[in-house]
């Protein structure tokens, strides 16, 4: 992997790392951070190009890397998978469950069942399926950590997205859950939670409008995750289980977006009169 990325946690080194999802974007990332920490990292997506072609850039990076094709709402698709990783690796030792739907959006009156079915079985029962296979993997192995990605709209709401927030509150409802039924076998869940992330490439207008109601003053990039990602997996999170961590510029903290605060940003002191 390369030199430009340090190694912040020896304690990832050689461990086998499940990345779901992680054709583009967040996991995309994900998968690259953990291989620049020395991890054997296996890229799952649905589309076999992307998957290789992830794996394949971290192997020229000098990562170890492999591609592995499933839809995590299969069952069998994702049973062949673990059994794919572990006839090549042994075992498991961290899953990142980050495959998941956000589109097509649809107001309330305008979705169906098919719709609703879709993006239940791709997020929620996608988190289940690989988390039951891996822990049985790792409970075996002595521990292991999983990671689940939540979003802000498991404690809030977006407009058009009434599947998908619903399958973030039941995500971080089965991080709890699964926390306490897997901590006598030393395996930690937790959950990631984005915020405003640029995942597809926005151009200057839209990343400038979005920046502007998030506190940090920028919108978010797929890498703003990997650091909580490499933490959560690592020795240092040890005693942590069962929560969830925000990475979202400070969004959820505000009461009022900034744009219709009663002292939007554009009225703080400057620097030059500090």
């Amino acid at each position: 992997m390369s030199e430009s990325v340090p190694t912040v946690y020896p304690s990832l080194r050689d461990k086998v790392v499940v990345v779901t999802g992680a054709g583009g974007g967040i996991g995309r990332s994900i998968a690259r951070r953990f291989a620049g920490q020395g991890a054997i990292v296996v890229v799952n997506d649905v589309d076999a190009a992307t998957a290789l072609d992830v794996a394949q850039g971290i192997v020229d990076d000098g990562g170890t890397a492999s591609a592995s094709v499933a839809d995590v709402s299969n069952g069998e698709q994702v049973a062949a998978m673990f059994d794919d990783v572990v006839d090549r690796h042994d075992t498991v030792d961290v899953l990142v469950n980050n495959a998941g739907l956000v589109s097509p959006m649809l107001h309330f009156f305008e979705a169906d069942e098919a719709w609703w079915r879709k993006i239940i079985d791709v997020n929620l029962t996608g988190h289940f399926l690989c988390s039951h296979r891996a822990a049985r993997i790792m409970a075996k192995a002595g521990g292991g950590s999983i990671i689940n990605m939540s979003s802000g709209g498991a404690t809030r709401a977006h407009r058009a997205f009434t599947a998908y927030d619903a399958t973030k509150g039941g995500i971080e409802a089965l991080t709890r859950a699964m926390a306490l039924d897997l901590g006598p076998y030393s395996i930690r869940v937790n959950a990631l939670m984005p915020g405003s992330i640029d995942t597809s490439g926005l151009d200057v207008e839209q990343r400038t409008l979005r920046g502007e109601n998030v506190p940090l003053g920028r919108i978010g990039e797929p890498h703003d995750m990997t650091g909580a990602a490499l933490f959560l997996a690592s020795d240092d999170a040890s005693y942590i289980t069962g929560d969830v961590i925000k990475v979202d510029g400070g969004m959820l903290a505000q009461q009022r977006s900034a744009t219709v605060d009663i002292m939007p940003p554009g009225d703080f002191p400057r620097l030059e009169d500090l």
